[in-house]
C-alpha cells in the first residue's frame, strides 16, 4: 500500500484537495472510512486527502465513521492531520471569511463513538483495554503554529486561539442555543471537529483544526438564520485561499520522525491491548 505522512480531512465544500492523486481504498477494523484516500505530493511531502462526508457529501455529520477515518489515515503512515471545517461565528466580529485556529474544544454531541478503547471486542477477537488519554489541550501546538504562520504568509490574519463547540447536527442551532454558546465565551460552532481530535490523540497523531467562518450563528445575527446554501457559497468563495494556507501548512510541519510534541506520547504508560497500524 502507498504511504503518506500528512493527512487532510476536508469538509463541506472541500471535496478535492490535490490535482494529481492515487486513489487508495482502505479497510479498517471499524468499518469503511468516508471514502477512498487520495494520495499526492505537496512540495515533496506525501499527503493523503480524505473527504469527510464522502466525495458526494452523502454522509451527515452524525453518521461519519470517525474511527475508521483516523485509523485509515494512520494505516498509510500519516502521523499529522489537518482538519479544515466550516463553522458558524458566535461573535459579531467573527463574520464570514474569518479564519480561526482553535486551541480548545467543547463536545455537545450526543451519539458518537469517541474512543478506540471501549473494551468491546473487534472482529478479529482482539479486545482493547480501557485507556484514558489527556485532552487538556486538544490540538497540536506545532500544527497550530504552522497553520497560523501559513495564514499570515497569505495575508489572511487568522484568529489565534478560541473554542470550537461541536454540536450533533445535522440541524443548525436555535437562537437560544447559540446565545448560550456565546455566553459561555465560546468562539465558533461546528458539527465535525469532534471526535476527530480525540481519536487522533488516542492514535498518537498530531491534529490541527482550521475553522473557516461561513456565517454568523443564529444568536449572533438578526436575520432568518443560516442556510446550508449560504454555508457552501461562502466556503466556495474562500476555498482557493484556504487551499493555499493548507498547502503552506503542510510545508511547515516537521518530518514525522522529528515530532517532539506531547501528541507523540499520548499513550505513554498505557496498555491499549490493540496494535496500532
Amino acid at each position: 500500500m502507498e504511504n503518506a505522512e500528512i493527512g487532510v480531512i476536508g469538509g463541506s465544500g472541500f471535496y478535492s484537495f490535490l490535482d494529481q492523486v492515487t486513489e487508495v481504498q482502505v479497510d479498517t477494523p471499524y468499518g469503511a472510512p468516508s471514502d477512498s484516500l487520495f494520495l499526492g505530493d505537496i512540495g515533496g511531502r506525501r499527503v493523503a486527502f480524505l473527504p469527510r462526508h464522502g466525495r458526494d457529501h452523502r454522509l451527515p455529520p452524525h453518521r461519519i465513521n470517525y474511527r475508521a477515518n483516523l485509523w485509515a489515515l494512520r494505516s498509510v503512515g500519516v502521523r499529522q492531520v489537518l482538519g479544515p471545517c466550516a463553522v458558524g461565528g458566535l461573535r459579531p466580529e467573527y463574520g464570514p471569511g474569518t479564519l480561526l485556529v482553535p486551541d480548545q474544544l467543547v463536545d455537545r454531541t450526543k451519539a458518537r463513538t469517541q474512543t478506540y478503547y471501549d473494551g468491546l471486542p473487534l472482529a478479529d477477537g482482539t479486545v482493547p483495554n480501557v485507556v484514558h488519554v489527556s485532552l487538556a489541550d486538544p490540538y497540536c501546538p506545532v500544527g497550530r503554529s504552522a497553520a497560523l504562520k501559513a495564514a499570515r504568509g497569505r495575508d489572511w490574519e487568522p484568529v489565534d486561539g478560541g473554542t470550537l463547540v461541536v454540536v450533533e447536527g445535522p440541524r443548525f442551532s436555535t437562537r437560544a442555543e447559540s446565545l448560550w454558546h456565546r455566553a459561555q465565551g465560546w468562539s465558533v460552532v461546528g458539527m465535525t471537529g469532534h471526535p476527530e481530535a480525540v481519536l487522533a490523540r488516542e492514535l498518537e497523531l498530531c491534529y490541527t483544526s482550521l475553522t473557516l467562518v461561513t456565517d454568523l450563528d443564529a444568536g449572533a445575527e438578526t436575520g432568518e438564520g443560516v442556510s446550508h446554501e449560504e454555508v457552501l457559497r461562502v466556503f466556495a468563495a474562500n476555498v482557493d485561499r484556504l487551499r493555499g494556507v493548507l498547502f503552506d501548512t503542510v510545508g511547515g510541519l516537521p518530518a514525522s520522525g522529528e515530532r517532539e510534541c506531547l501528541c507523540t506520547t499520548a499513550l505513554s504508560g498505557a496498555e491499549p491491548g490493540i496494535v496500532l497500524p
